[in-house]
């Protein structure tokens, strides 16, 4: 489940909430109960972890070394699909 923030505008208390998608957004401030509370945006934070997803795989934006690595390891031809 995400966790949301959300901000009164009448007390300026700030909270977070564990929430489905589908449910309602909170409106009551549990601090001062007036009906003021705001959902806010803010960065997701995760991070890929695990076999496979490492930082450094897509960085760099250099197709051609790879693509000559490819090449070198095939014995110097290029791919070719003819039928």
């Amino acid at each position: 489940m995400p966790i949301y923030e959300y901000s009164c505008k009448a007390c300026d208390h700030a909270m977070e909430a564990m929430q489905k998608m589908s449910d309602e957004p909170l409106k009551d401030c549990p601090e001062c109960g007036k009906p003021e509370l705001t959902k806010l945006i803010s960065a997701a934070g995760f991070r890929l972890k695990g076999s496979g997803w490492y930082e450094t795989d897509f960085k760099g934006g250099n197709k051609k070394k790879s693509a000559d690595k490819k090449e070198k390891a095939t014995g110097g031809a290029p791919s070719s699909s003819t039928s």
